[in-house]
């Protein structure tokens, strides 16, 4: 017995050696940062089984090192290979910011030779330990062997924390057709035949946290978008978290698309607690995707290439380098910061041409009070500039970080409106959007802008959902219903002050600004990207007559990492009636259609009961919106139905993932 464990001991270290050749092999294969991770965890455990070795049998074992070395180069030539900067890892640190020469190794536009460097300098102090350890093991050194080896752990663990996580994202990609499309825009917009566009986007917003909803908080000048224009009180964002709505909003397509439906963290950091952020892209976005791909086609680039100047205020959280980065993916000027303000690094910066300079210092995430004050004034004098100087119209992407947490306030609000901080930091960017309003006014083109109101999901913390079930990240109504407004006082596509029931969701917005903007190609009109599927749908059948739009052929999607949690869309209740004559109840023979939703399985929003889930839950949204009871056992067929069309739709998710025609 004991002569074959001597055996097995003798065969382990082979056994963990031939696994780094297994590790490094799998790494160049698939190509995934996530594979990159194992890898650089498994040289810190032959590290540990180094040091243990050299401790207890004051022996260095050689496949231990063998393995970790060969999963070390094997990191190092992969990211060499299929690097997406220059390689310089956690150190590409914004906390020190970038001079402008250097900045472009360090936002997509390193070469072989860069990321040689890059790699094997974050590589450098590893092999120059192992180096020492083989020497010291060579020459009988025990306790420089042992403190040699016990260096090796600490560095393993810091190559963890410093190595590059930035590749070439490892999908499908659209560029011909991104490319093609954007060639083939009729280059025709002016100020003359093109309304500007104000799109406005609030984070984390609540339904019931604008006054024209019936909030405490007083919101006059948002309010006066929709009293000026149009309100859809059932729209929704088409996720209930901030990166993937985003997505949503610029493409018109859901952000499982683009490997985006999750929330993006920053790519750079110091040696910190914090730097464990850069692991998370890679493992929840999947195919190395750090951000919103540079081949989806943005309604950035549409506009652009139709002939407006384009600007984007506030927070991005689309990405923070390379082909994410704002001003690569249709934007000519971003004022505003990559990240969230909730994680580090925050700061604000200025982008041209896909590099960026902070303009406030690194420290203002301990101090955001003066954000909506700062925003403000860039785009205000933005705006200024393009109207005055231009003759081309502009489309302005106003994407406040408030009401997110941790909040901020300026002082002359602070305490306003008796509420609480959260109150009065929507008080605040109300405030200034009027006087934004009075600018274009001033200017002489408040008429002529299409101005949107919208939020990307619903509160968190704090906010009103109005009585709406569930909140942010939740795919039930008070995550993903939210406000929306629209305001264009040139246009008689919609009456001053009216207001619409049928569903919309931000995945619309696309197709709508393509129609109601005039976009073509050689003059055929409502011209849309034919490569890809856009999952939005054009809103100018609610405005004109009301008709949904959202029916089982098209349902809205509620979605989470990756799963789809439910869906809605509009029935004919005569179609239901006729088929089903029992089912004879007020909400079908009062209403000419109903919105059912449905869940397959969704987790309580009760923390009392976190551990039970609601399975098969079917809803009538027109009569319930707050989702408060289920009606699966009274209309059976219409849910077998429902969650039969779930089955059809992520089908073709899976089968096509980037949506390619």
């Amino acid at each position: 017995m004991k002569m074959q464990i001597d055996k097995s001991l003798k065969k382990f270290p082979v056994f963990i050696g031939v696994i780094g050749i297994v590790l490094a092999l799998s790494l160049l294969i698939l190509r995934l940062n996530l594979v990159a991770i194992i890898n650089a965890a498994y040289i810190m455990i032959t590290a540990a089984l180094i040091f243990i070795g050299l401790v207890s049998k004051k022996k260095l074992y050689v496949p231990f090192l063998a393995g970790g070395g060969i999963s070390l180069l094997g990191i190092i030539a992969y990211f060499v290979f299929c690097g997406a900067d220059a390689g310089f890892g956690a150190f590409t640190s914004g906390l020190k910011g970038f001079i402008s020469q250097t900045h472009p190794l360090l936002t997509g536009d390193g070469n072989f030779l860069t990321r040689f460097a890059g790699n094997l300098l974050l590589a450098l102090p590893l092999i120059l330990i192992s180096v020492l350890v083989i020497l010291c093991a060579k020459k009988s050194k025990t306790f420089l062997s042992v403190l040699s080896g016990f260096v090796l752990v600490i560095f393993s663990v810091a190559f963890l924390l410093t190595m590059n996580l930035r590749s070439k994202p490892n999908t499908e990609r659209l560029w011909e057709g991104h490319n093609d499309y954007l060639k083939g825009i009729d280059k025709n917009k002016t100020k003359k035949n093109s309304p500007n566009v104000l799109f406005i986007m609030m984070d984390d917003l609540g339904y019931g946290d604008i006054s024209l909803n019936g909030s405490l908080i007083d919101t006059p000048n948002i309010d006066s978008i929709g009293k000026n224009g149009v309100e859809l009180s059932n729209f929704y964002s088409s996720y209930s978290v901030c990166s993937p709505a985003r997505f949503a909003a610029l493409t018109g397509r859901y952000p499982y698309r683009g490997h985006a439906d999750n929330v993006i963290y920053p790519t750079v950091n110091t040696i910190s607690p914090f730097a464990a952020t850069r692991l998370f892209n890679s493992v929840e976005m999947g195919a190395n995707v750090d951000g919103m791909l540079g081949d989806e086609i943005t309604i950035a680039e549409t506009f652009k290439a139709s002939g407006y100047t384009t600007g984007a205020f506030g927070k991005w959280h689309l990405g923070d380098y390379g082909e994410y980065l704002p001003t690569n993916q249709g934007f000519d000027y971003f004022y505003g910061s990559h990240h969230v303000n909730d994680m580090t690094p925050f700061y604000h910066v200025t982008e041209e041409n896909g590099e960026w300079e902070i303009v406030h210092g690194t420290d203002e995430m301990k101090d955001q009070k003066n954000a909506t004050k700062y925003i403000h004034e860039e785009i205000t004098e933005w705006i200024t500039d393009k109207v005055t100087t231009s003759d081309e119209p502009f489309f302005a992407y106003y994407a406040t970080p408030w009401p997110h947490a941790p909040l901020f306030v300026g002082d002359e609000f602070n305490g306003k409106t008796g509420l609480g901080t959260y109150a009065d930091c929507v008080a605040e960017f109300d405030y200034y959007l009027g006087e934004l309003f009075t600018t274009l006014e001033d200017l002489g083109v408040l008429d002529d802008t299409l101005i949107i109101f919208t939020s990307d999901n619903g509160p968190a913390l704090q906010g009103s959902t109005n009585e709406l079930r569930g909140g942010k990240y939740l795919a039930y109504e008070g995550g993903q219903k939210v406000p929306f407004l629209m305001r264009w006082d040139n246009s008689t596509i919609f009456e001053k002050g009216s207001s619409f029931d049928e569903p919309a969701t931000v995945v619309d917005l696309f197709p709508t600004l393509i129609e109601m903007c005039g976009i073509t190609s050689d003059g055929k009109e409502n011209y849309l990207p034919s490569d890809r599927v856009i999952d939005g749908t054009s809103m100018m059948p609610i405005f004109k007559n009301g008709t949904p739009i959202h029916t089982i052929d098209n349902p809205i999607l509620h979605m989470k990492r990756e799963k789809l949690k439910s869906i809605q869309y509009a029935v004919d209740t005569d179609s239901v009636l006729k088929e089903h004559p029992d089912y004879d109840f007020d909400v079908l023979k009062d209403n000419s259609y109903v919105q059912f939703k449905y869940f397959r399985n969704i987790q309580n929003d009760n923390s009392a009961f976190f551990d039970k889930f609601r399975k098969n839950w079917l809803h009538i949204l027109t009569d319930d919106s707050g989702e408060n009871y289920n009606r699966a056992e009274t209309y059976p067929e219409i849910a077998d139905e429902m969650n039969t069309r779930m089955d059809e739709i992520m089908e073709g998710f899976k089968s096509n993932r980037r949506g390619i025609r």
